[in-house]
């Protein structure tokens, strides 16, 4: 019960310093040196040779998105089409339908990109382009159009996987050096991994069902939230947000997930379900059909949040004493990073942020117009791969999306077998 407590009264826990041997295999050394390229050192490149100019093109889901960045961090265009309106009078992500949006959409929100910056298709140095995860009917749009402007313009092409360039996309606002920790939650994915360099990445734990986003997104659509005066025209977990903050969580008690997994995976189908239940029970006892509001629904919004919001961070709390017991991570000027759609949502903000106080963690969140899709990140994960020389393709005969794609080297099982304990924490929310 000490994580209940932790969301209500402030006190500091000893910093964990012992190093130990449990992960051999992992390799304890700070990677500054050849993997380290932050936007300093682009700028001072730049001054000795002629900037580099990278389009970026992002149709991964629902957004189609394109930027143009030189390599010191300067968005010199960019341009995004939203189909949250359209989604959200269906209830949810239609897969044909967002291809046919990107479809109708692509072309114009590249050249509105190119034609704001000033930019060429000819000047560009490359292009980058989100291939992987993500609707594969979206993301073949976005990858069909890109190939066709890489063969007209013979530009090198850099494939980018979506959650690489979510987590480096702090690399534009802040000065951050490798490694860091990095927590990626969204619609689509919930992931903690160390991030070591631009494409090494040490994965400690993800979703082993669906994602935070998506959790509440259903459970908001269950409430029939969009019927509510204030919640019309907000997405499922925006609307879940702003209710939450006339509820009450403490009226219902919905129990974090996984609480006997001493691990950093995370599940959220199981808290969905019970979520429903309650639903369901509540129409029930207020005579009511499914799709009418329900008069506790702020309540039960606010009990869903907190759920989520203590699950997240108890996870997140373990990967950090992991990092710093393994030797994974420096107790010294380490940064956890949290970047994506659902980060934006402040509740959640504030149980990391009180994580990482009592870590001596640096908490940075990209601003929030980044976190969610946009064309921007990819520009800026192109950017960092063509300054490091990785995956940038001269040869894109036969390239296909994926679907699906991990995200570094999984080590989530060495996690488990440390069996990092929470220490009690008790501090305010």
């Amino acid at each position: 019960m000490f994580w209940v407590q932790l969301l209500f009264r402030h006190a500091y826990v000893q910093k964990i310093l012992a190093m130990d041997s449990i992960i051999r295999g992992i390799s304890k050394s700070v990677r500054h040196g050849q993997a380290a390229c932050s936007r300093s050192f682009f700028s001072q490149c730049a001054n000795h040779s002629a900037r580099k100019l990278v389009l970026g093109i992002e149709t991964s889901c629902d957004d189609t998105g394109a930027a143009v960045l030189d390599d010191s961090g300067n968005i010199l265009g960019e341009a995004l089409h939203s189909q949250t309106e359209v989604h959200l009078k269906r209830g949810g992500i239609v897969p044909p339908v967002a291809q046919q949006l990107h479809k109708e959409n692509i072309e114009k929100i590249i050249k509105e990109a190119l034609d704001t910056s000033g930019i060429s298709p000819n000047e560009l140095s490359a292009i980058a382009t989100t291939v992987k995860p993500g609707l594969p009917l979206s993301l073949g749009v976005g990858l069909e159009y890109s190939l066709r402007l890489v063969k007209q313009y013979k530009k090198p092409f850099i494939p980018i996987h979506h959650m690489e360039a979510h987590a480096l996309t702090i690399r534009l606002t802040n000065q951050v050096e490798f490694p860091f920790l990095v927590l990626l939650i969204s619609g689509g994915h919930c992931i903690l991994a160390v991030v070591q360099g631009v494409s090494d990445f040490l994965l400690l734990g993800q979703s082993l069902d669906i994602a935070p986003g998506d959790m509440l997104d259903k459970v908001a659509r269950r409430l029939s939230l969009t019927k509510h005066p204030d919640c019309c025209s907000i997405t499922g977990g925006k609307a879940i947000e702003y209710l939450a903050q006339k509820g009450n969580r403490l009226d219902y008690n919905l129990k974090h997930p996984m609480q006997r997994h001493v691990n950093c995976n995370f599940s959220f189908s199981g808290l969905q379900t019970n979520v429903t239940k309650l639903i369901m029970q509540k129409e029930m006892e207020e005579g009511l059909q499914e799709g009418q509001l329900l008069s506790s629904v702020a309540d039960i919004a606010a009990a869903v949040q907190h759920a989520v919001a203590l699950h997240i961070a108890i996870r997140t709390h373990r990967a950090i004493l992991f990092c710093i017991k393994s030797g994974v991570l420096s107790p010294t000027n380490a940064t956890l990073v949290v970047s994506g759609g659902v980060a934006s949502n402040q509740y959640i903000r504030r149980a990391l942020q009180s994580v990482t106080d009592a870590t001596d963690f640096a908490l940075l969140c990209p601003p929030p117009r980044l976190c969610t899709d946009n064309g921007v990140m990819i520009a800026w994960n192109g950017v960092e791969r063509l300054h490091a020389g990785l995956g940038v393709l001269h040869n894109i005969e036969s390239f296909r999306y994926e679907g699906k794609a991990p995200l570094g080297i999984d080590i989530s099982a060495k996690v488990e077998e440390s069996a990092i304990k929470i220490p009690q924490l008790d501090i305010t929310f």
